[in-house]
């Protein structure tokens, strides 16, 4: 049953944003608050993974958002071992990928403008690893920048190769068929009412159709009901 809409501008930033208040209108309205979440991976991001894992426990059947991966045939990050005590990486060859290596007057929190932590190897073990060629070829040191909301990003990656993550993504396919219906069946293939209000409303309509045809179905056929009175 579909308990909430959120009509937006067909834009990422505000359709990621659209399930946020989904589900605080849903749990302030019914106390309904979902033990998971599944979408696809344009709602894969760090920053609604860290809100859904951090904020609202809820647990992310998602794709993740992730660019880090290279095509030029040398090393991604994924081919770095975080560790999270230490704080520090450490690269293909052994060597070790920190912050700082000396220690400021002034500390520094070390998080750059795009919200990321840059992990730099030195320049001494780069020029003498034998990884060279296949690490950075074409920089002095090899950096890596990690997310502020990198663990968060962790937890659904490690959640993708669980069973229930599976079981999520063949139950999404029964919501997605929803979408399907509304422009097959009910013709919503393009809004006929103008402005984000009017698309509120046309949303609004379009899915208490669609609980009615739900709810339609558990309606009890002429046998039952003949059964249940004799």
């Amino acid at each position: 049953m579909i308990v909430d809409v959120e009509a937006t501008r067909a834009i990422r930033q505000a359709e990621v944003g659209a399930p946020r208040t989904m589900l605080e209108r849903t749990e302030d309205r019914f106390s309904l608050k979902p033990e998971y979440l599944t979408a696809d991976s344009a709602y894969g991001s760090a920053e609604n993974l860290a809100w859904l894992v951090k904020q609202k426990k809820i647990t992310p059947h998602i794709p993740v958002f992730d660019k880090s991966a290279r095509t030029d045939g040398t090393f991604s990050r994924a081919e770095f071992t975080f560790d999270p005590e230490g704080d520090r990486y450490t690269c293909p060859a052994g060597k070790e990928l920190v912050q700082f290596r000396r220690t400021y007057a002034t500390p520094r929190t070390g998080v750059t403008a795009e919200g990321t932590r840059l992990y730099r190897a030195s320049k001494k073990d780069c020029d003498a690893c034998e990884l060279n060629a296949r690490c950075c070829p074409n920089v002095a040191a090899r950096k890596i920048p990690r997310d502020l909301h990198e663990d968060a990003r962790d937890v659904a990656r490690a959640l993708a190769t669980t069973p229930e993550y599976e079981a999520a993504c063949r139950r999404r396919k029964k919501v997605e068929m929803l979408f399907a219906h509304l422009k097959r069946i009910l013709r919503l293939g393009r809004l006929r009412l103008r402005g984000p209000c009017g698309a509120k409303d046309e949303f609004h309509l379009a899915a208490t159709a669609q609980n009615l045809r739900r709810l339609a179905r558990l309606r009890p056929t002429n046998a039952a009901m003949g059964a249940a009175a004799a």
